[in-house]
């Protein structure tokens, strides 16, 4: 019984997303299913944060589903960030499908799906069951990328994300490969302990150089990131919300639980001869590159998907910091993901708010002066982006500041200061936006974008900013949260 509680997030979202496809194809009623899908992610969220406070200590049996699923603070926190990123992006579908005319209810589906394949990156403790999960997330994002059958520029991003995301997991799939060759395990703490044991070196190098460009592929770091603004501009914007946000918080705990499990032995992380220099310069390639791109885009959704691309860079260089204290490199990256979280989901919602049919908000232009018309619809997209530039005293500021304290004391100066200065580039974008919504008024016979109205919608803005607010006034306890999560690798408190 108690089994079944510690594995209850993953059950209620997979028997949630089997009942909704049952509730599609047996009924002609559609609007419910956003209702249900919400549901069972909060579900999930609140099940994940009993289960923490009830003890995974206290329940015995635990080593029963290892290596398969490692069910420890770590992938609880995960759950509940993912639960969380899924249900904004339900809301957000529940309010936007109906308004664009195309709503269909295996949308919902594929949404539970994939959330359950992230949830399950984050536990698995096998190559078997992390490559299951990782497809089953992947599919479902390549569906929902096109998921607006009529579109052209949808199929486009869908098919480069799919044949892209195939190559890399090949790739991955053939490190794994590798690795299973020189050390006789798939599990993934077997097959840290044989690549300490220094065997078989040539081979485990090269297969860590694959499971690392798989990895950073999934991430969406440069210079594997070439179907991130295609998907994402051309996804129904809850679609692209869930990609920025579940997709991309699942790959980051695939990414530290596979190497700080199979590559944390101190030859891997060696400034010399392991991973950690590589994911340096990755990190800064894919901050500055993006960062720069994004400054010279039209689109505001477009900006919004590198935007993304930088945040994986941010991000990467807490995985750096993990080199000299995992545990602390560990807990900033899970605190940085739960603040991007409720940050991105926001500004897409807000995004999403600002347009109804026919009169859509896509480009800077299509948002001049919206902020005098319409400011209820404009204040809640400027504290989105004040928080994603990573101004005080809002939820990114403390993320983007823990991350950089995070490298500052692991020696990573130079690496801080690169991400400084990006974050202090990345601003430009993001003002920019404001800009355009309060200085500006739109060119004579230019289309004005109309604000929608939803109640799911506003629901979803309400609670991203509620907790934008309370992230950024007071972080100590959600990083007390993330510092004990972080633990499962080592030398943390908690």
């Amino acid at each position: 019984m108690l089994l079944a509680f510690a594995l209850s997030p993953l059950l209620v979202v997979a028997i949630g997303a089997l009942l909704l496809m049952l509730a599609e194809a047996f009924s002609k009623v559609r609007t419910g299913l956003a209702l249900g899908t919400v549901v069972v992610f909060f579900a999930g969220l609140a099940l994940s944060a009993s289960v923490w406070l009830y003890g995974l200590e206290s329940i015995p049996g635990l080593e029963v589903l290892a290596p398969w699923l490692i069910i420890d603070r770590f992938s609880m926190f995960m759950n509940a960030v993912l639960c969380l990123g899924g249900g904004l992006a339900a809301l957000l579908a529940g309010g936007y499908l109906p308004e664009h005319k195309i709503e269909r209810g295996e949308f919902y589906s594929l949404l539970l799906f994939a959330t359950l394949g992230a949830m399950m990156l984050s536990a698995s403790g096998d190559f078997l069951t992390l490559f299951i999960g990782l497809e089953t997330m992947s599919i479902g994002a390549y569906a929902m990328t096109a998921f607006r059958r009529t579109s052209a520029r949808s199929a486009e991003g869908a098919l480069k994300y799919f044949l892209l995301g195939s190559f890399a997991a090949a790739i991955m799939l053939y490190g794994f490969a590798l690795l299973y060759g020189a050390t006789g395990h798939t599990d993934l703490a077997g097959v840290g302990a044989g690549v300490k044991s220094g065997e078989h070196a040539p081979m485990v190098l090269i297969a860590m150089v694959l499971v690392l460009a798989g990895l950073v592929f999934k991430v969406s770091a440069v210079p594997f990131h070439m179907w991130t603004p295609d998907a994402y501009e051309g996804a129904p914007t809850p679609a692209t919300t869930f990609m920025a946000v579940a997709v991309k918080s699942g790959a980051f705990a695939m990414l530290l639980r596979v190497m700080l499990t199979c590559f944390g032995d101190a030859r891997s992380m060696s400034w010399s001869s392991g991973w950690p220099p590589v994911l340096a310069w990755i990190a800064v390639l894919t901050m500055t590159v993006a960062n720069l791109i994004a400054g010279r885009q039209e689109s505001v959704k477009r900006m919004l998907a590198y935007s993304s691309i930088a945040h994986a860079g941010y991000l990467l260089v807490g995985v750096v910091a993990t080199m000299k204290n995992p545990a602390q490199g560990s807990a900033s990256v899970l605190f940085y993901l739960l603040t991007y979280t409720v940050s991105t989901a926001g500004a897409f919602g807000a995004l999403i708010l600002c347009g109804r049919f026919g009169a859509e908000a896509v480009s800077y232009e299509d948002l001049a002066g919206i902020g005098r018309r319409h400011p209820a619809a404009a204040l809640p997209f400027s504290l989105f982006l004040i928080s994603l530039a990573g101004f005080p005293p809002t939820a990114g500021f403390f993320g983007k500041w823990f991350v950089f304290r995070a490298a500052m004391e692991g020696g990573f100066t130079w690496l801080t200061i690169i991400a400084f200065l990006n974050s202090v580039l990345g601003a430009y974008y993001y003002l920019r936006v404001l800009v355009f919504m309060y200085m500006r008024e739109p060119a004579a016979g230019a289309p004005i974008a109309t604000p929608m109205r939803s109640g799911y919608v506003n629901f979803a803005l309400i609670l991203s900013a509620f907790l934008v607010v309370v992230l950024g006034v007071s972080p100590s306890l959600s990083l007390d949260v993330a510092v004990k999560a972080a633990a499962a690798f080592g030398g943390g408190a908690g």
